[in-house]
């Protein structure tokens, strides 16, 4: 069943997927893996060779929201998965295993560890993933980074922020939910506007992006690369900042 989501203007969201041209590729779902999680270290690099301000850094988890299955590609609700694809294919990151129903790879960004996860739970049942991969590497939840859409922020606008409730949106509800009503972790979320005029929110979400929209959003993943870059290597406040204020809109080359 597709996630609906309810705004806090009470109209209806429903799912919608992702366009990125990485969320395009049909994905291989190799068996859920039953081993012990092994401790991330830089490619090429021995634990005993790092640094210890790298060898000691905590792995953050990132986490993007949204429905498996190639109807869902190419629509607004999907964007979470597609922002987590835009970091994968820029920072060399596979996404080609399976954990606690999620699509799931490891890799690292500006040498601390991360790990990345798409839910394939479809979008209401996101907890009963996001919980278990969070129980299981047991990460602290202000190292856990969910990424969604949201219908109240204009489109391809991005906000990162420390915590925060649900605000209506029912994936975000099941993971908090899964985390004993726990919202201390960060989220980014995604604009992506309100329908225009009087056209029914459940016709606008499932509606393909045109190229403006593609151009803004692939703008916008560019930001929110760069805002996860600063936040896993100098904190959520310096990101936030970055991505949050006005001179964010526009990228020093």
């Amino acid at each position: 069943m597709l996630g609906a989501v309810v705004s806090s203007a009470g109209s209806l969201r429903l799912p919608f997927p992702v366009f990125a041209s990485a969320a395009r590729r049909t994905m291989q779902q190799p068996p859920l893996s039953t081993q012990r999680p092994r401790p991330l270290s830089p490619p090429h690099a021995s634990a005993s060779s790092l640094a210890p301000s790298e060898s000691s850094r905590r792995p953050w988890l990132l986490v993007g929201l949204g429905n498996p299955g190639k109807i869902y590609q190419g629509t607004r609700h999907n964007v979470g998965f597609e922002m987590i694809d835009f970091i994968a294919e820029s920072e060399g990151i596979s996404m080609s295993t399976m954990r606690s129903r999620a699509l799931f790879g490891k890799g690292f960004i500006r040498d601390v560890p991360v790990m990345l996860a798409k839910p394939q739970t479809f979008m209401n049942a996101s907890g009963e993933s996001v919980g278990p991969i969070i129980s299981y590497f047991n990460v602290p939840l202000n190292q856990v980074l969910l990424m969604y859409d949201d219908l109240d922020l204009p489109f391809a606008k991005l906000r990162l922020l420390p915590k925060g409730g649900h605000g209506g949106h029912n994936g975000m509800r099941s993971v908090i939910n899964h985390l004993k009503g726990s919202h201390e972790f960060p989220r980014l979320r995604i604009g992506i506007g309100r329908p225009p005029g009087k056209m029914d929110p459940a016709s606008f979400v499932l509606r393909p992006f045109n190229k403006k929209e593609q151009e803004e959003l692939d703008f916008a993943f560019q930001r929110g690369l760069e805002a996860v870059r600063i936040l896993v290597d100098e904190g959520l406040n310096k990101g936030a900042t970055f991505v949050n204020s006005a001179q964010s809109q526009v990228l020093n080359s």
